[in-house]
């Protein structure tokens, strides 16, 4: 990326100042207050509220969008990362592979079952594992890669795939990000041994507090899922295997129910506002000054999140410079993972590309119910701060 451009030019009036939020929590509830209510009161009359009728459809449901056999409700998208390491024997003595670019549960559920946590660095265009970066770091104790569909966007899961058949390893796709997502037609969720999901309020598809789901299409699996989620307890009192507490609520299962169909349409608006932020970005004459996301070949992009990459030197600047002018942006993932003091005694071996989106990106809103005036603003805003910063920097020069 070059630095800010050192042309002085003539100022231009500020754009008129508006709030934009980063997400559309409270737009999206507003537009289905009426059907949740009802919905939720169903849940109320009926006195099931853990597990029962009301997860099972949601389950039938999200393995329809995901392709496979099986899905099975748990508490949340970091228990669906536990969850699947032990449903296939992930402890002691096993190595898992995951990207360091990513959130804290995809290298904590590992480490709670006392497996290794090997790190790998990200390719810089998708963000998502170095498929390269992977291969040289697997040992015979290597026993499974965890790969991020991070953002929205699937990785490289052919060339993981075939890298764990050669290797007889297990993937696990942490899909919390990515529901909807595909990769050459084929939905995430699908392509891996297992895919983990979470319904995080921020999520594509949100419910009203924590839920997750697991993907599978191996139906023993699915069993075991469904045994270990349960105080690995079959019949009541009887416990074979030593699981946990994680079962969804039939509150949140009835939340995602109502919001489930209007997934397709908040996704194509997702992909809209990519396409709109790529024009705007493209009419100021931005992209020589920051580098925007982009969909790979082949890959369906859901936009969980629209990341942009700064110089280093002026991010936090513009994300002050843009706080103060109301639009909310956010950084993922400011300290990463292999640098986190709690993964310390692993030791710190340099992941460049990795360290490079540390410092670099910042996400926009690009939430389904975002405005057009709204994008507009926001990419003003940013077109106003390089002009100024470009207009000190020539100054300063001269």
């Amino acid at each position: 990326m070059n630095p800010c451009p050192r042309k002085s030019q003539p100022q231009k009036a500020s754009p008129q100042e508006m709030q934009v939020p980063l997400v559309g929590i409270a737009r999206e509830t507003q537009q289905l207050q009426e059907q949740l209510i009802e919905a939720l009161s169903g849940v109320v009359r009926s006195g099931r509220f853990v597990l029962g009728p009301t997860v099972e459809e949601l389950e039938r449901q999200i393995a329809q969008v995901a392709g496979v056999r099986c899905a099975v409700g748990c508490a949340s998208g970091s228990d669906a990362l536990l969850l699947a390491l032990m449903a296939l024997g992930i402890g002691p003595g096993d190595e898992v592979i995951v990207p360091s670019y990513t959130f804290f549960a995809t290298a904590s559920a590992p480490w709670r079952l006392g497996a290794r946590v090997v790190f790998a660095d990200i390719e810089p265009t998708g963000f998502t594992l170095d498929v390269d970066d992977v291969a040289r770091r697997i040992t015979p104790q290597t026993k499974a890669i965890v790969p991020v569909h991070l953002f929205g966007q699937c990785a490289d899961m052919d060339r993981l795939r075939q890298l764990a058949h050669q290797h007889g390893l297990h993937l696990i796709e942490d899909a919390a990000q990515a529901i909807g997502a595909t990769l050459e037609g084929r939905a995430a969720g699908s392509l891996g041994t297992v895919g983990c999901f979470s319904f995080y309020p921020t999520k594509n598809l949100g419910g009203l507090g924590d839920g997750g789901m697991l993907t599978t299409d191996d139906p023993q699996l699915a069993q075991r899922l469904r045994l270990l989620r349960l105080h690995g307890m079959n019949p009541r009192y009887h416990h074979a295997v030593v699981g946990i507490n994680s079962r969804l609520d039939a509150l949140q299962a009835a939340a995602l129910l109502v919001k489930l169909p209007q997934l397709r349409q908040w996704t194509a608006l997702r992909v809209q506002n990519a396409a709109r932020y790529h024009q705007l970005f493209r009419q100021h004459g931005l992209t020589g000054w920051l580098t925007l996301p982009s969909a790979l070949p082949g890959r369906g992009h859901v936009w969980n999140q629209y990341v942009i990459r700064v110089p280093a030197p002026h991010r936090d600047p513009l994300r002050q410079y843009l706080a103060r002018r109301g639009v909310s942006t956010e950084v993922y993932y400011p300290i990463p993972l292999h640098q986190q003091p709690c993964f310390a005694a692993l030791g710190r071996e340099p992941l460049p590309h990795t360290e490079q989106a540390a410092r670099e990106t910042i996400a926009l809103p690009i939430f389904p119910q975002l405005q057009p005036q709204e994008q507009r603003y926001v990419v003003e805003c940013i077109a106003r701060y390089v002009e100024q910063h470009g207009r000190e920097e020539s100054e300063a020069a001269a």
